[in-house]
């Protein structure tokens, strides 16, 4: 016990980076888990993928224009920019969001890489966007997170039944005079800056799991959002904490050590969890002994007669 206390307590009172590091695990954590609710119910996963990867172009124009203090700023403008194209083209466009989703993306993320390879800038650690690098987490990174988490947290909390409704039931939320077009650019600007805002935790490539992960984890054990909410923020917690220690601990790179135990929580909600695999199981055998019980009567009945 003692042990362990001190695998968790000392590196947190000995290492300024592992405080800073544990505040934007949980802050993280907890802003992705509560949107990738939203994002599971609205069957939208791909948007959080479409988003970070449209973020590199931002990070790359972002330096170039004003070094290491542009590089957040840039990616905010482009995620924005990038979630509001996406619902435009999906407007006036005659196919689904997942294909406009699918282009700008692409196009986006090719353009970032473009650049970069041309302007090949020094300054830029490519596996650190691309990965998260939660134990060189700086000041500046800190505040980022902090405010913006905050932000996306505090709105989703005083909108929480205008976001409920238009999750479950759009048509019903513009019969009743919603905006929902408003609506669906502030969750995508609530997006964009979640997935700036783990860019230094988790990278840009591995965000997408933790905007999907916890929702899907929690989707298998509840059917309400809100009680969706509270537990995928705890999945989203624990898989920031965790996963720090151990890419402290073990000396693996934050971004998979986080999502590796996202990942460990949904395969134990997928097997164990009432809808499950060994539930669905369960089941099955009760309803063969209830069909079995229900029929025996009649069936020695019908051979008496």
């Amino acid at each position: 016990m003692i042990a362990l206390g001190g695998l968790l307590v000392e590196p947190v009172l000995q290492y300024g980076f592992m405080r800073a590091g544990l505040l934007a695990a949980v802050v993280v954590g907890l802003t992705c888990a509560v949107l990738s609710c939203l994002l599971v119910v609205r069957g939208q996963a791909l948007l959080g993928d479409a988003i970070s990867h449209a973020v590199l172009l931002g990070v790359v124009v972002g330096y170039l224009v004003g070094g290491e203090l542009g590089v957040l700023g840039g990616a905010l403008v482009v995620a924005v920019l990038t979630g509001a194209a996406i619902a435009y083209v999906t407007e006036h466009a005659p196919f689904r969001a997942d294909t406009s989703m699918g282009v700008l993306f692409t196009v986006t993320f090719a353009l970032g890489l473009a650049i970069m390879s041309v302007a090949q800038p020094r300054g830029i650690d490519l596996m650190h966007v691309l990965f998260g690098n939660v134990l060189g987490v700086s000041s500046a990174d800190l505040w980022l997170t902090a405010v913006s988490g905050g932000l996306v947290l505090l709105v989703v909390l005083v909108g929480f039944r205008a976001f409920s409704l238009w999750s479950f039931d759009p048509v019903l939320a513009r019969a009743m005079g919603m905006r929902t077009r408003a609506v669906e650019y502030l969750f995508t600007a609530m997006l964009s800056a979640a997935i700036v805002a783990a860019l230094q935790t988790v990278g840009l490539i591995l965000v997408v799991a933790m905007l999907v992960v916890p929702g899907a984890t929690a989707a298998m054990l509840t059917s309400r959002l809100s009680s969706m909410m509270a537990v995928a923020g705890v999945v989203g917690l624990v898989s920031g904490v965790t996963g720090l220690y151990g890419s402290f601990h073990l000396d693996v790179a934050s971004g998979p050590a986080i999502v590796l135990v996202a990942g460990a929580c949904f395969l134990l909600a997928f097997l164990l969890a009432p809808r499950g695999v060994i539930g669905g199981v369960l089941r099955a055998r009760a309803r063969s002994r209830s069909t079995t019980a229900d029929t025996g009567p009649s069936a020695s009945a019908r051979e008496e007669v």
